[in-house]
């Protein structure tokens, strides 16, 4: 606070960005004079329980770039796993692009041969209607799964009660596993008092019927010890886990945790997109969606003759032409002059489209 403070008196305009860990320390950091103030570990445990099979049952927005939609959808438990890209129908069936497949911590743009497996997140690009229209058909898998098996909530700390407000919110059915009594708060029914290393507490919070199980504590060692255990009890379960030290993001997939959440990552992808440029937007740390207008030598060219997704490795979701956007674009169409690509990348592939772009 005296931070802000001072730095507020110096300049008016400056942005500045605090972190608070209390809700109860937003009002005093807006009034010293914060632009934005994040609370970390609330955005850590919605995104851990949104990536949580059921924890949303739709696709999970995370960006909009005007018209265009970007959704994330864990297709754990659902007919797509197993399936390739093409055999998904997705884009004939409902007008979405699976512009990219998270696999346990890495990123892909997939082609059509790309296979779906239980750990796979879809990327999605679609207008609202298409999405709606795949949440109509896909969600029904979740929704269906968590009429009777609860979601395993490891750590009643600040996440872990983040998430079970969300799931609260869902009518998601949960039980905390927390060591501590005193960390109760209301509802005790949805508490397991004991040791998650302890099979006999397991035992008691269903680990047998659970569907999931989302590790929250703040100590990496446990938090992996905890995944390795719960995987080789559960091999068919879905765990997610948080990660405090990037480092250690790895380690918890090796142990078995299908998706890992850096407390780190998540804030400084909130920061960046805090001060980010017009034309940019981060989705995940090293991942954007991003507007350039078309290259000279792809005027008059379709999609599928520019190869933009084999040479750059990113992957057009929209192209605008004079104000009027089109989402998922037909491969066979012209590219006309004065139009601009949304393309999705990571970083690697931004910087190769930039340069691959200037050149004839």
């Amino acid at each position: 606070t005296n931070i802000t403070f001072t730095v507020r008196e110096l300049s008016e305009e400056v942005p500045i960005i605090t972190t608070a860990d209390s809700p109860y320390s937003l009002d005093i950091l807006e009034m010293a004079g914060s632009s934005k103030v994040l609370q970390v570990y609330e955005i850590l445990g919605r995104s851990l329980a949104t990536w949580t099979i059921g924890g949303d049952c739709k696709a999970n927005i995370i960006s909009r770039f005007d018209d265009l939609i970007i959704a994330e959808f864990p297709v754990f438990g659902t007919p797509l796993v197993g399936k390739t890209l093409a055999e998904s129908n997705l884009r004939q069936s409902f007008g979405v692009t699976v512009v990219g497949i998270w696999n346990r911590g890495n990123f892909e743009i997939p082609n059509a041969g790309s296979l779906i497996s239980r750990t796979s997140v879809l990327v999605l690009a679609g207008g609202e209607g298409n999405l709606a229209a795949f949440d109509e058909v896909y969600s029904f898998y979740h929704i269906f799964q968590l009429s009777a098996n609860p979601i395993l909530i490891v750590g009643g700390g600040r996440v872990g009660h983040t998430i079970a407000d969300r799931f609260k919110e869902r009518e998601t059915p949960y039980l905390i596993i927390e060591k501590s009594s005193r960390k109760v708060q209301d509802e005790p029914e949805n508490y397991v008092i004991g040791d998650a290393a302890d099979i006999r507490t397991l035992q008691k919070a269903w680990i047998e019927k659970a569907l999931a199980a989302v590790i929250t504590t703040h100590d990496d060692a446990t938090n992996i010890y905890l995944t390795k255990y719960l995987r080789s009890l559960r091999p068919d379960m879905q765990i997610l886990s948080r990660a405090n030290l990037e480092r250690n993001v790895s380690t918890l997939h090796r142990a078995g945790a299908d998706f890992v959440m850096s407390y780190a990552s998540l804030g400084g992808n909130a920061i960046y997109n805090f001060y980010k440029d017009e034309d940019t937007l981060m989705l995940a740390e090293g991942l954007n969606i991003f507007r350039r207008k078309v290259p000279n030598h792809l005027i008059g060219k379709n999609l599928a003759e520019s190869k933009i997704r084999e040479l750059t490795n990113c992957s057009v979701v929209a192209i605008d032409l004079d104000g009027v956007k089109t989402i998922n674009p037909d491969p066979q169409v012209p590219i006309q002059e004065n139009a601009e690509l949304i393309l999705i990348g990571n970083y690697e592939g931004e910087k190769t489209f930039l340069s691959w772009s200037s050149q004839g």
